[in-house]
Formats: structure tokens, sequence, C-alpha cells
């Protein structure tokens, strides 16, 4: 009986760590078009480009995002800012746009 129940929570684990897989590869990319952009200027025109082809939206899908032109418009909004997901993602950096809306 349990044996069945363990082999579930595995199954869902195994699908939660390629969910993460897939997040990583989506943070990479953007990563990736956020170097284009102040290397080339054309950051937000290859993530727009990525999001929007087949190999894309299937990393997307995987990484449970739906890929929808909302998505999309928002990758690009998120590259021509610039700040690196490291760097985005990081309490400091919350910390300090908290700090600034309250500002201004």
């Amino acid at each position: 009986m349990f044996d069945t129940i363990d082999n579930s929570a595995f199954i869902n684990d195994q699908g939660k760590r390629s969910a993460k897989l897939f997040a990583a590869v989506v943070l990479a990319a953007l990563d990736d078009a956020i170097a284009d952009d102040k290397k080339y200027g054309n950051g937000v025109e290859s993530i727009a480009r990525w999001a929007r082809s087949r190999d894309g939206r299937e990393v997307l899908m995987c990484a449970g995002i739906e890929p929808t032109e909302r998505c999309v418009k928002g990758m690009m909004e998120f590259v021509s800012r610039g700040v690196r997901t490291s760097v985005a993602l990081s309490r400091e950096e919350s910390e300090r746009q908290a700090a600034a809306k309250e500002a201004a």
C-alpha cells in the first residue's frame, strides 16, 4: 500500500524538479538577452524572438509559464531594464526598490 503512495510522491517530486530546471533555462535566456542588449543593443528583440519560437514556448510551458503575448511583453520589459536576474531576485534589490517607491 505504501509503495504506491511513495511512488506517486517520487513522481510528483521529479516533476517539480524538472519544472525548476526549465525555469533556470528561462532565467539564463533572460540573462543572455540582457547581455546582448548591453553589448549589441538587440536583447529585447532576441528575447521576444526566442519566447515566440517553438523551442521558447516549449521551455516556457515546461517551466510552468503560460507562453502568452503578455508574458513575452513582460520578458521584453524585464530585459529593457537591464537588471540581471540574480540581482533582481535578491533581497537587497527588492528592499532598494521598496525604499525608492516609498521615497517617491
